[in-house]
Formats: structure tokens, sequence, C-alpha cells
């Protein structure tokens, strides 16, 4: 029995009078427009399961980075509703309550966007010692157990500008673990890498899917999604057009547009 499967069992079997939060995210009406005649997001509803990996695709300019953004306040939502990890965000929250989130929620961008002048490991250990007042050789010890696990510990103390595209996306993945986040984030992390380094990062984030993390994953990698993804959520022009378990998607896709966005992509 995998992670999945018993976090799953322990729901069931939970008593009927113990409280246990099960989602993760929950988006309710949610919309954002940047101009008048541009709206990026449109009365977009979504729970994210504890323990699911969510996939999200669309064409480009569909809504999708617009859309996972929102789930960390990087991006202001104008109406609805959005709770993430318990912690209510609507157009007029407050600062705090996006601090709040970002200690609980990772996030993993295009672009490695880690310190030029810092090494490895002090690139992973700059949060846990500066937002959660951890001990330095506690996180120091963490962040090395984050680099084991993702292949590169021998680049520890090397600066990003010595690592490949795909040792540094490897590197930015870790440092958001480094915060023991409860959700995971990933805006296209592979898009600005080569194609040979592709794999290195799919990896990583398979071996946390595997683990159990929860995962909303904005990606065009169908392999990856077709093994990993628990569901699919495919968005056109700021809407949800289809969301459905990973299986069905890709097999039988219930909508025209996401039928012909496949083709497009296989082909």
């Amino acid at each position: 029995m995998n992670v999945k499967d018993t976090y799953r069992l322990a729901l069931k079997t939970a008593p009927i009078h113990t409280t246990v939060m099960t989602i993760a995210i929950q988006a309710q009406s949610v919309s954002k427009s940047y101009s008048d005649d541009h709206r990026a997001l449109d009365e977009v509803n979504l729970s994210v399961n504890l323990g699911e990996v969510l996939v999200v695709m669309g064409p480009s300019g569909s809504g999708k980075s617009t859309l996972i953004r929102t789930f960390n306040g990087l991006e202001s939502i104008d109406e609805g509703q959005l709770e993430i990890v318990g912690i209510q965000l609507d157009s007029n929250h407050e600062e705090r309550q996006i601090k709040r989130i970002r200690r609980r929620v990772g996030m993993v961008f295009q672009q490695f966007n880690l310190f030029p002048h810092l090494s490895i490991l002090d690139n992973i250990t700059l949060a846990p010692i500066r937002v959660k007042k951890a001990n330095k050789k506690e996180a120091e010890l963490r962040a090395m157990s984050l680099l084991t696990q993702m292949g590169i510990a021998d680049q520890a103390m090397k600066r990003p500008a010595q690592l490949s595209g795909g040792q540094q996306q490897r590197v930015a993945i870790a440092r958001a673990l480094a915060m023991d986040p409860e959700v995971m984030l990933f805006d296209e992390p592979t898009s600005a890498l080569d194609p040979e380094r592709v794999k290195e990062v799919l990896d990583a984030m398979r071996a946390l899917a595997s683990a159990g993390m929860t995962m909303v994953v904005v990606t065009h990698e169908l392999g990856f999604a077709r093994e990993v993804a628990d569901r699919v959520l495919f968005m056109d022009a700021g809407k949800v057009v289809e969301l459905s378990d990973a299986t069905t998607f890709f097999s039988h896709a219930k909508e025209e547009r996401s039928r012909r966005f496949l083709n497009q992509m296989t082909n």
C-alpha cells in the first residue's frame, strides 16, 4: 500500500467525530481581469484534495499560470473566494494571510530564481532560517538531505551558475521543500530546460507524487501527466472546460476542445 492509499484509508476509518481536513485548495467562483477586455480567470470552481496530484493543462493564455499563482497570493483575485490549506482569501485579503499561506505552500517557477551570489546550500537554508527561525545546523542537515534526495548533494557548495538548468531546477524544488510545505505548486517547471534535462526534474516530481505530496502542476508534458496525475483540469480562455480523472481525460476526453488540444499536442 502506497502513501496515498494509506492516507485515504485513514480518512475512511477515522472516527466520525474527528475533524479531518481533506481539501487542500478550494476555489469558488474565482475571477480575475487584467483589463476590461482580458478576463484571465472566469468563474473558476475547483477543489484539490490532500494527497492529490492535479495537472492543469490548456493552450497559452488560457489562465493556467494565473490560476496557480492565485494559490499562493502572487496574483490577487477580483471576485470569488479561495481557501488554501484552511486559510481564506478573497479580493480584500490581508498581507498576513498571504504570509501564512506561503509558509505552508511551496512553489517552483519556470525560471529557477536562485540567488546567484549564494551557494546552493545557502539558497536552500535561507528561508527556513529567516522565516521559520530554524537552527542553522539543523537547516543545513535538512538541506543536505533534500539535495541527496535530488541527487545533487555534491553540488552543495557551488554557485547556481556552475550547475546545469536541470540541476538548478532541482535545487529550486529542494528549496521549496525545505519549508516543509503541505502543498507544492509547479508552474511549467520544465519549459525553460533543454530536452535532456527535463527528465531529471520530472523524476524528482514523480518521487514527490509517490510520497503523497499534494501537487498542482501546470505542464505540457503529456507523458508525465498520464503517469502521475490523479485528475486533469483543462482550461481555455480563463474557464474550466473539463475536469476529470487522468485516465478518462487522456483516453476519452469529454469536451471537443479538450480532444482538439490533445490531438494537436500528440501530432
